[in-house]
């Protein structure tokens, strides 16, 4: 099979956020964020994420499981790695994920200023990337040597590879809550894609599961 560029379990408000506002440290997905990803820590795959153990079996948990398959590289922005604002300086940040992230795999961060790759525990590599999304994206596509590349977020990141058509597959888990304000995925309807079909949809008590994928991938 083909390498592809992935987007899974990208948690949507039913008002189109995937963040809510004021994202800081103390609230990295912002006011209300939380919310969008509490089915995640509910499944037997958020638990072995956190740590932990134990957890729900059935659909979302597939969801979150087959997000980890078949990825060699994922890619993200700069906001998704953590709330430093700015040129690095002397900002000792690592991420939001502890020694050991749950990617084990090179993570491709898009930034506007320059840092050294970060080597964290588990097969993790943090490569910070200057030059924009779409040089992140070739050289994780380099990087993972055949295998598929995930693309992590925020909606910033997502929104431009989408518009270039660089995203194969897309899953949009739509959570029944409003969060009226933050950061949405699509700000005005100019910005919707096209070229992407749904293929699957599919229903927990918990969330609503899409997965579009671009017609001609």
């Amino acid at each position: 099979m083909a390498q592809r560029v992935r987007v899974h379990n990208l948690s949507l408000s039913l008002d189109g956020y995937t963040a809510g506002p004021d994202q800081d440290a103390a609230n990295p997905l912002g006011v209300g964020g939380p919310l969008l990803h509490e089915w995640i820590f509910a499944t037997q795959t958020g638990q072995a994420m956190l740590g932990g153990s134990g957890g729900q079996t059935g659909i979302d948990d597939d969801f979150a499981r087959q997000g980890f398959e078949g990825i060699g590289a994922t890619v993200i922005g700069r906001n998704m790695f953590g709330p430093v604002r700015g040129p690095w300086g002397n900002s000792d940040w690592r991420g939001w994920w502890g020694e050991e992230p749950p990617y084990h795999h090179p993570v491709f961060v898009v930034t506007h200023h320059t840092r050294s790759p970060l080597v964290m525990k588990g097969g993790t590599t943090f490569h910070f990337v200057t030059e924009g999304v779409e040089v992140a994206l070739q050289r994780a596509l380099e990087t993972a040597r055949g295998a598929d590349v995930g693309v992590g977020g925020g909606a910033s990141t997502i929104r431009q590879l989408l518009q270039a058509g660089r995203i194969d597959e897309l899953h949009l888990a739509v959570v029944p809550v409003l969060l009226r304000s933050g950061e949405r995925l699509f700000a005005e309807p100019r910005e919707v894609p096209t070229g992407y079909e749904c293929v699957r949809f599919v229903g927990s008590d918990a969330v609503a599961h899409y997965v579009l994928q671009r017609k001609d991938a």
